[in-house]
């Protein structure tokens, strides 16, 4: 937010240039911009193209045009894989960047072969944001902390690809006002998942 005083949900604030990725119906982007009264600072993207994201997703339009009015930047067809490339984010950087239970859309959780795929995307996210984080940012991943989640070795990945753990701080979805996480794939995809017992790791470059 470019004027008036800080406003904060949580590990946020609206002085925090923000980046979102792997956004399902948009409801986390605006539960922040909700909670700073502004989008100014939020960049919000999905992989999804606009037009997948409207089939999907029964919520997104009206959380879409919210947001367009608060003045968040939102960009579709974002792979977190390779995002240092795309042109529309490689010239920013960023003070917080946030994957919200990232998934490789494969529901067979405790197959190894699945979990390693699952393991990619984190690590594939990972390898990218450092390159669009300034420089005393943090990279956000909330995840489940239950088997076979566990497995994934966020810690791990996160400590390969170059970062330290900060914290590791308990997530409780009713902590933010209005946010629905999605399934994302298959006929269920507008379908919220219980979250259970996670967390959201918070890491900073090394």
């Amino acid at each position: 937010m470019e004027f008036g005083a800080e406003r904060r949900i949580k590990h946020y604030s609206s002085n925090h240039k923000i980046l979102l990725v792997g956004e399902g119906d948009f409801s986390f982007s605006k539960c922040l911009a909700n909670a700073f009264g502004s989008a100014s600072n939020i960049t919000a993207t999905s992989l999804d193209s606009e037009a997948s994201l409207m089939s999907k997703y029964t919520g997104a339009r009206a959380n879409i045009q919210d947001l367009h009015v608060l003045g968040c930047t939102i960009l579709h067809g974002v792979d977190a894989s390779i995002m240092k490339y795309d042109s529309r984010l490689n010239c920013c950087s960023f003070d917080r960047i946030v994957f919200n239970f990232p998934h490789s859309g494969i529901f067979k959780e405790k197959n190894a072969s699945v979990i390693e795929l699952h393991k990619g995307v984190v690590r594939g996210f990972l390898r990218n944001a450092i390159e669009l984080l300034a420089r005393n940012g943090e990279v956000h991943i909330t995840h489940k902390t239950e088997d076979p989640y566990v497995r994934w070795d966020i810690k791990e990945l996160a400590e390969e690809t170059g970062f330290r753990l900060v914290e590791e701080s308990c997530f409780y979805i009713w902590e933010y006002a209005g946010y629905s996480n999605k399934r994302g794939q298959g006929s269920r995809c507008d379908q919220s998942f219980p979250v259970g017992k996670s967390a959201t790791f918070k890491f900073a470059k090394l």
